[in-house]
């Protein structure tokens, strides 16, 4: 089974022919009732990341209960739709890019399932490559750059937008860390699909990133973007073939996965 982890604005993904399902985990509830439904010839379970109603910040969203319900139910590959902010004027408002690596610059987040057993997991190309070749095979999508994911829920100051961008990091976004690691964790293949809403506040030269402008941005894209993230969908093989997210090949976990 697919997973999709809804980000702003993207509280839904089926249409009325979907099953609720409201479960609870070792961490607690998801962050909303997961729904199960069919893109072309796959079934894919969809979570809306800050709740049906935007309840939750990026930094309360609860990411470990998240990506264990989505695994407690079969999922096994993950697409992760986000919005993001650009760190570079070549890349406007409206751009979809698949990132190829992320920067964490978030704190106090728990991050891992592992407190104890010395598990350590390969992180060095976060994102699954099989899952990135379904999405940037799509007409008009950007593909690689870096994500810096930041604490939020405050946007950048101009000086460390400019920062970021001297480091050469494309976009900047508040949830992509630590649901990228915590699927690596479990052995679930996961990306990121990126739609750029604003230029950070360092890079455009105007009154900098307003929330009721990002929502705008979002909502005006809204359609599209769902759409392109069902043909990614309809790209994926119907088999799981990628190895490059078994990550714990060898090594004896504390407890088993679900």
């Amino acid at each position: 089974m697919l997973g999709v982890i809804g980000g702003s604005g993207f509280y839904t993904f089926f249409g009325s022919d979907a099953r609720s399902l409201n479960l609870d985990t070792p961490y607690g509830e998801p962050s909303g009732p997961i729904t199960v439904g069919r893109v072309g010839r796959h079934e894919v379970a969809f979570l809306p990341r800050h709740g049906l109603s935007h309840e939750f910040s990026p930094h309360t969203v609860p990411y470990r209960a998240n990506m264990w319900a989505l695994r407690a139910i079969g999922v096994r590959r993950v697409f992760g739709p986000c919005a993001v902010g650009s760190l570079t004027p070549d890349l406007g408002p409206g751009a979809v890019v698949v990132p190829d690596q992320l920067v964490d610059r978030t704190r106090g987040r728990d991050d891992t399932y592992f407190d104890s057993g010395g598990i350590h997991v390969g992180f060095a190309d976060p994102y699954c490559p099989a899952l990135r070749a379904a999405a940037v095979d799509l007409p008009g999508v950007v593909d690689g750059g870096t994500m810096v994911v930041v604490q939020g829920p405050r946007f950048s100051t101009r000086a460390e937008s400019q920062w970021f961008a001297r480091e050469g990091f494309a976009l900047i976004n508040m949830t992509g860390y630590p649901e990228a690691v915590l699927a690596r964790e479990l052995e679930m293949c996961y990306a990121a699909i990126a739609l750029v809403t604003d230029l950070d506040a360092g890079i455009d030269v105007g009154a900098g990133v307003r929330a009721v402008d990002v929502f705008a941005e979002f909502e005006k894209n809204m359609a599209p973007f769902k759409k392109l993230v069902h043909e990614a969908i309809d790209q994926v093989p119907s088999d799981r073939v990628c190895t490059h997210c078994l990550a714990h090949e060898g090594v004896e976990l504390p407890f088993d996965l679900p």
